[in-house]
């Protein structure tokens, strides 16, 4: 137990400091193109970046700092994945919302409201409840029916909710982050239910829907959280990824894996669960207009004529 709380709490730490990066690296890549007046060739007709400017985003020094971090954090969180319930696992490395609100501060300069802290500190203590209630996680196997609906569900909703946000434009980043979300918490039931894990099968690994539902919930919530980035409040549409990277694998957990909390403590289990949520739903909520999107390119004062 203690290593997964160990593992989940560094995954939380490299995911919160790889968002706050990429969102440097988004809106500094976003700051260039304004200036070289490539802005309308950068956003769809629905006002949302088209495909080339997030690739441009991501080819900045920031970014790619962040993805390293992310990589790490994956690693780390697939490990706590293995040895905690997914509501408890999931939940503290969606705290990574913290550390995201107070870096931003500093490296993009939001100033976050009244409203925004007190939702913070409110996940802080679920947290801390959710700790407290959870017991020994439980099993690993699931009927290979269920990989396979794992791997079509996630491949149906960031598939289908890339081409949404894409049409919905600068009003799409909350709905990006929960698609992000859901895509990264499909990856931790994903890792929780691989085959040719223990002992180690390399064909039954390769065989496994599951492992193809890590790749497409890893590689597609990590582009539509780059589009989330690119045109929202990063803590808003943090948030949101908190929501759907909790609710899905804390449900999934609880109801197919056998996941549950200590004798006599389900219902502080389930007050830290529904706390968590409604807690980062408020820092989505309020923190939306915080920072709307990439900072406009700083115009040169015109020079007074000469006489």
């Amino acid at each position: 137990m203690l290593i997964g709380l160990v593992t989940a709490v560094a995954a939380s730490a490299c995911y919160g400091t790889g968002s706050v990066l990429q969102a440097v690296g988004s809106r500094r890549s976003a700051r260039e193109e304004a200036a070289k007046g490539a802005s309308a060739a950068g956003t769809t007709a629905h006002g949302g970046p088209s495909l080339s400017s997030t690739a441009k985003a991501a080819v900045t020094w920031e970014f790619i700092l962040g993805t390293v971090l992310d990589f790490i954090g994956f690693g780390l969180g697939a490990l706590a994945a293995r040895l905690l319930p997914l509501f408890l696992s999931q939940t503290i490395i969606s705290a990574n919302l913290v550390i995201t609100a107070v870096l931003s501060i500093k490296l993009l300069g939001i100033r976050l409201k009244q409203l925004e802290w007190a939702s913070i500190g409110v996940l802080c203590s679920a947290l801390v409840l959710l700790a407290v209630s959870a017991g020994p996680e439980g099993g690993h196997h699931a009927e290979m029916a269920f990989h396979w609906w794992l791997l079509a569900i996630t491949t149906v909703l960031l598939v289908g909710g890339a081409l949404l946000v894409r049409r919905m434009g600068a009003n799409g980043a909350i709905v990006a982050g929960l698609l992000s979300g859901l895509g990264f918490g499909a990856l931790g039931v994903g890792v929780r239910i691989l085959n040719g894990v223990e002992p180690f099968e390399l064909g039954r690994l390769l065989s496994d829907p599951a492992l193809y539902a890590i790749l497409v919930g890893g590689i597609g919530g990590m582009y539509v959280h780059t589009v989330a980035l690119q045109i929202g409040s990063v803590n808003g549409a943090t948030a949101a990824l908190v929501v759907g990277e909790t609710v899905l694998p804390g449900a999934v957990g609880v109801l197919w894996l056998g996941d549950s909390s200590k004798a006599g403590l389900g219902w502080l289990g389930v007050a830290g669960f529904l706390l968590s949520v409604v807690a980062a739903v408020g820092v989505a909520y309020f923190g939306q207009d915080t920072h709307g999107g990439a900072p406009e390119p700083e115009h040169p004062k015109p020079e007074l004529a000469k006489h």
